[in-house]
């Protein structure tokens, strides 16, 4: 099958290790194996994505890659943990001709860099293989490098690591270390193990039905692993492994593992695998990654105060939310600009709780969205902005501190269309000690609600601790 068009509708990002769009070579490692030089360079490394499935599993119209998670495609996410690790070089994505212009638009949309476009295949392997073909430097008009090493993964596996990907990486290129000798060519040459990939524990136990429904047999548990991605191989192999693949295995096959085992004569090195492997199959699949991602951007929380007094009531309710939410880290900072200091926690923060003792006004609270808007911090996830407005209840009344807030439903209408989640929280800024800390720990129990929920029906809604 021929493949699709190659295309790179994206420049490719700096990356801090050398220049943007640069060939970078692996950081140099020394490879354990036997006969491996200290020092080795892996070389460059490419990776090759097929997202041409249409879900079927998932029982949805929209391919699962495609579905959205937090009001992001699922596939968004993929890309962001592959693109993270700077050196791979190129990320090719296998899109079905329908679906090119949405897989551009996202790609835009986004951010993404270094991705490039293929044409999907009517199966995985046919996929894979014109993502290859990509690569090969074979095709008109396609500005890719060959890769040494190519990882194979799923569009759908988004919460991939670094870490995974360079020890499957490492793991191919050992081998490659542990090689047998022939004469090629008039030549001393070494033909390496080239291929590894991830494994993980069977959970069920796997078993074989008979033809008439009943069972044959079942597996051991012990003596068998589930294959996950990412996969790893010296792309000579696997492209090689491709090219010699049967229409059967094309249409029917599922490992590549096992094609590159089978027509290139190469075992692959097994590394056991994370938990958080796991590949997007089924609709429950979609709220667990949407769990695991408000989880992972919910560890962090700003206090913004307006003052650097200790005895604040907003260095107050960050010492209640560090001792009642022991889990997430607490950090606060002064909204001033001049300072820096705001600008050191936008890279690493989405969720800011902006304290304000003085008045009703919203020009602090625009201030702070004006700079997460300039950061573009809210693009890839929903920023949680939660206004704490402090004042005695016995004071002011309630219903008049509320009148005097009701700018914040509509600054919250427009906060939310740029994906922040904009709400208020009334503090009963008490005299008597007693009342202070319940209200600062009820506080803290609804922040906490806002942060790891990020519900956006509760935006612009004023809550009462």
């Amino acid at each position: 099958m021929e493949s699709g068009p190659c295309s790179r509708p994206a420049e490719p990002r700096h990356c801090v290790s050398g220049r943007a769009g640069a060939g970078l070579a692996f950081p140099a490692f020394p490879l354990s194996a036997a006969g491996a030089e200290p020092g080795s360079r892996i070389g460059t490394v490419a990776a090759v994505l097929p997202a041409g499935g249409c879900g079927e599993r998932m029982g949805v119209r929209t391919p699962k890659q495609f579905c959205r998670v937090l009001e992001r495609p699922l596939i968004s996410y993929t890309l962001q943990a592959m693109e993270r690790v700077c050196w791979i070089k190129d990320i090719v994505v296998t899109v079905t001709g329908e679906n090119m212009e949405a897989m551009r638009s996202i790609i835009q949309r986004y951010g993404h860099k270094r991705i490039s476009l293929a044409e999907a295949g009517a199966t995985r392997h046919r996929s894979i293989f014109n993502g290859l073909k990509a690569l090969a430097e074979d095709q008109p008009g396609c500005e890719l490098t060959r890769p040494e090493v190519v990882i194979i993964h799923d569009a759908v596996r988004p919460f991939v690591e670094e870490d995974i990907l360079l020890r499957v990486v490492l793991a191919a290129k050992e081998h490659g270390a542990m090689i047998s000798q022939i004469w090629l060519q008039n030549k001393l040459s070494s033909i390496p193990i080239e291929a590894a990939g991830a494994i993980r524990p069977l959970v069920s136990t796997v078993v074989s039905p008979s033809a008439d429904g009943h069972l044959d047999h079942s597996l051991d548990r012990a003596k068998h692993r589930a294959s996950e991605m990412p996969q790893a191989f010296h792309f000579d192999v696997i492209y090689e492994a491709y090219q010699k693949c049967s229409d059967f295995d094309l249409e029917f096959g599922t490992e590549c593992l096992q094609l590159a085992l089978k027509y290139c004569h190469r075992k692959a090195k097994l590394v056991e695998g994370t938990p958080d492997l796991w590949k997007v199959t089924y609709k429950q699949d979609l709220c667990a990654a949407e769990a695991m991602i408000k989880e992972k951007i919910s560890q962090e929380i700003c206090v913004v105060v307006n003052t650097k007094d200790e005895e604040s009531v907003g260095h107050l309710l960050e010492e209640v939310l560090r001792n009642e939410l022991n889990c997430i880290k607490v950090t606060s900072t002064v909204l001033d600009r001049t300072s820096g200091d705001i600008e050191n926690f936008i890279d690493q923060c989405y969720s800011f709780i902006c304290v304000n003792v003085v008045s009703s006004e919203s020009r602090e609270t625009r201030k702070l969205l004006s700079i997460l808007e300039e950061s573009s911090l809210p693009l890839l996830y929903p920023v949680v902005v939660v206004l704490v407005h402090c004042f005695d209840f016995t004071v002011v009344p309630l219903a008049q501190k509320m009148e005097n807030l009701v700018w914040i439903r509509e600054l919250a209408k427009e906060a939310k269309g740029r994906n922040v989640l904009l709400s208020g929280v009334l503090l009963n800024h008490s005299q008597d000690e007693q009342k202070l800390q319940e209200s600062l720990v009820q506080s803290a129990a609804i922040i906490a609600a806002l942060v790891k929920e990020r519900n956006s029906a509760l935006v612009g809604q004023l809550l009462v601790a």
